[in-house]
């Protein structure tokens, strides 16, 4: 007989595996719980399997403790499990299950077969490798490799893996781990200690990272662009034309008229009492339009921002559940390319059952060929994102993951189709010897936007026929004065985009980096704001330790890791490589340490009165601010020239306030977000006495 223990990455991973291995009806399969958690038993033939899951890491580096507390440099380290570090307790169940199953094997049966089965990419293999090592003792085991949590891929790849591990993807996926980890733990100390140095009390800690310091950098540098930005006034005129009762608007051909006097002759030129808008050119011009690419991960983060405004990581989080649910294949992918092995024609056959889809399912499998629209960017572990041939049922998904499903099927359905037909037509006017343009566009074929339609915002302005020499009437002139508009900030979508293409992180880290940053208050808000501790941050390393922040090391070092897979170079010289460029900057930091303590800890203190500023006080025009009561520690609005002034404003005293830089409607008065752990946040003006909230608290009648 011979015992196998497959690693899963995750607890449902662990059930679709058993299920698909065993028969998921087969009565020898059990499901074993300890410490409320569990794994899978079963047999089949001579062969015994325990199907035992992880629940990500369940181990993770550590420094050394040596007694000496706080120093930097330090590279002591040690792998530990990682429960025993804060915010990972959760694990602790886990990992005792694997203990407790892994010995009670290994006392009974040396020769049990180990199989790998986490998540393939490098972060899955270094989950599984750890847990073979320190908890298997193993240096070795055989792999199961999968894009989809189908029960027909996991037959298929339990019945095809692979003799040995991944060692390209481990060595890569440990040299991120360590670097990662060097990077963290230096600059966080330093920074912090440099803050200490100056300040008895009333600092705090402060961190960055590898990636951490070039991303902010970055959205510092965008932060400083809108800042910096003046206003240019201009002027456009537009003219409304009455066509067959319909009417339209033509603009001037400058789209800005720079100076005054111009645009004001132009207008009382154009606003003669006989004036005529004449048809002097007609350019019509057909056009096809693409169908989109297939989602990789980045490009799906984007649209759920833009289309549902869900953070990268939220959206990480939702399309994990429906990839653990077998409904979408695995969601970290870098490419664009769906091949055909994954079989487009049984997969639309599957959608054909949703009603959902149905029409347009069947629609595609009429083609003769099934060909997709691809991007360039590949990735040779998975495909691009795509629904799989086991679709779930909507009625029992919640509603984000229905937004997300829908989005991901049509995305996939529109990779299919045809290009889009559109034909834009321009009409120039002339008005008194001034030129005026007629816009037009309309869609002749709709092709792909047939399916993808609902997430797209074509414009379309169907003109009526008109031909050269016509006599258009003029129902009236406008002129406009307007101000040159500052550059837009990132948005959580958009920098994502820039991330990768300056090859900042990876498709898997790149919404959690984004989600630090905005748990250690660096940046604020969806349309990204840097706060002024994360402009200290940045502006005092750029000055004193420039390498830190720099995109080319960042970058320099994700090449490296590439290396490493592809065994072009070892983990030891990379990691190396990076203690030194440690070394060497740390010690140019130590050599300033006062004077970056004082310019932080002068951010600190700034940050914090930001951070409870909320507004001007209706009475007295000073500063409203976010105050904690020393005596009772409760917190309210209160102004900033007490006792003078002695306005004020209770808050709830409890959940995170979020101060939102717009006013009430109603009063006038500043709004808030409060946000309370599981619970949906609520707007509420600040105004206890604000119209807006007479009903608040009232039952609905029947």
């Amino acid at each position: 007989m011979t015992t196998n223990i497959i690693i899963t990455e995750k607890p449902d991973a662990s059930r679709k595996i058993a299920e698909a291995l065993s028969g998921k009806y087969d009565k020898s399969l059990k499901k074993k719980e300890k410490r409320r958690a569990y794994w899978y038993e079963f047999r089949k033939g001579k062969n015994k399997f325990f199907i035992v899951p992880a629940v990500g890491h369940v181990f993770a580096l550590d420094t050394v403790k040596d007694g000496k507390g706080w120093s930097y440099p330090t590279f002591k380290t040690q792998w530990v499990p990682s429960f025993q570090k804060k915010g990972s307790e959760f694990s602790e169940k886990y990992y005792r299950n694997i203990e407790d199953v892994l010995s009670k094997i290994s006392e009974n049966d040396s020769k049990a077969n180990f199989i790998i089965a986490t998540d393939y990419d490098r972060e899955g293999s270094v989950i599984g490798y750890n847990i073979l090592r320190f908890l298997g003792k193993r240096d070795d085991a055989e792999r199961m490799k999968f894009s989809t949590l189908t029960k027909d891929e996991l037959i298929e790849s339990y019945e095809t893996r692979s003799k040995h591990l991944d060692f390209g993807q481990i060595e890569s996926g440990l040299t991120r781990v360590y670097l990662d980890f060097y990077w963290g733990i230096n600059l966080t100390r330093a920074l912090t200690l440099a803050m200490k140095s100056v300040a008895d009390r009333g600092f705090a800690i402060l961190s960055t990272g590898r990636v951490q310091g070039p991303t902010l950098a970055m959205l510092l540098e965008k932060e400083l662009e809108v800042r910096q930005f003046r206003p240019k006034p201009f002027w456009q005129l537009e003219a409304i034309i009455k066509i067959n009762k319909a009417e339209f608007v033509a603009t001037y051909e400058k789209e800005r008229i720079w100076e005054k006097e111009d645009a004001v002759s132009i207008y009382k030129a154009c606003k003669a009492r006989d004036a005529k808008a004449i048809v002097k050119n007609i350019k019509k011009r057909k056009y096809k339009q693409k169908p989109p690419v297939p989602f990789n991960t980045t490009d799906m983060q984007s649209e759920a921002y833009t289309q549902f405004k869900y953070s990268p990581k939220q959206t990480l989080s939702i399309v994990e559940s429906l990839y653990q649910a077998g409904a979408i294949s695995y969601p970290r992918s870098s490419s664009q390319k769906l091949p055909p092995s994954i079989n487009y024609k049984r997969i639309l056959q599957a959608l054909a059952k949703l009603k959902l889809y149905e029409a347009f399912a069947k629609e595609l499998l009429k083609k003769s060929k099934l060909i997709p629209n691809e991007g360039k960017r590949t990735d040779l572990a998975h495909p691009a994102i795509y629904p799989t041939f086991e679709p779930p049922a909507l009625a029992k998904l919640t509603g984000q993951q229905k937004r997300m499903y829908d989005l991901i099927v049509r995305r996939f359905i529109a990779v299919f189709a045809k290009h889009a037909l559109r034909e834009s037509i321009t009409v120039d006017l002339d008005i008194e010897n001034n030129k005026f343009r007629l816009n037009g566009k309309t869609t002749i074929e709709p092709g792909w936007t047939k399916y993808y339609g609902k997430y797209l915002a074509f414009e379309e302005q169907q003109l009526p026929d008109l031909k050269v020499g016509d006599e258009l009437d003029i129902k009236k002139i406008d002129m406009f004065e307007k101000e040159t508009q500052p550059p837009g900030r990132f948005s959580q979508g958009s920098i994502l985009k820039e991330m990768e293409k300056h090859g900042i992180g990876t498709r898997a880290t790149r919404a959690e980096i984004l989600q630090t940053l905005y748990n250690r208050k660096y940046i604020t808000g969806k349309s990204i704001n840097v706060t002024k501790l994360g402009e200290t941050v940045t502006t005092v390393l750029k000055k004193h330790c420039p390498r830190i922040l720099s995109e080319e090391l960042t970058r320099r070092f994700e090449e490296e890791m590439e290396e490493v897979y592809n065994s072009k170079k070892k983990r030891e010289q990379v990691v190396k490589e990076a203690k030194n460029i440690l070394i060497e900057t740390l010690s140019e930091f130590k050599n300033n340490e006062k004077e970056i303590g004082k310019q932080l800890l002068d951010g600190l203190i700034e940050s914090r009165k930001e951070e409870y500023r909320i507004g001007v006080c209706p009475k007295c025009s000073s500063e409203l601010r976010i105050i904690v009561s020393k005596r009772t520690r409760k917190r309210f609005v209160g102004c900033s020239s007490y006792p003078e002034c002695k306005t004020a404003f209770p808050l709830p005293q409890r959940g995170f306030i979020t101060k939102l830089n717009t006013a009430c409607k109603d009063c006038g008065l500043p709004m808030i977000q409060i946000k309370r752990k599981g619970r949906r946040p609520y707007r509420m003006c600040i105004n206890h006495e604000c119209k807006s909230k007479e009903n608040w608290g009232k039952k609905k009648k029947k």
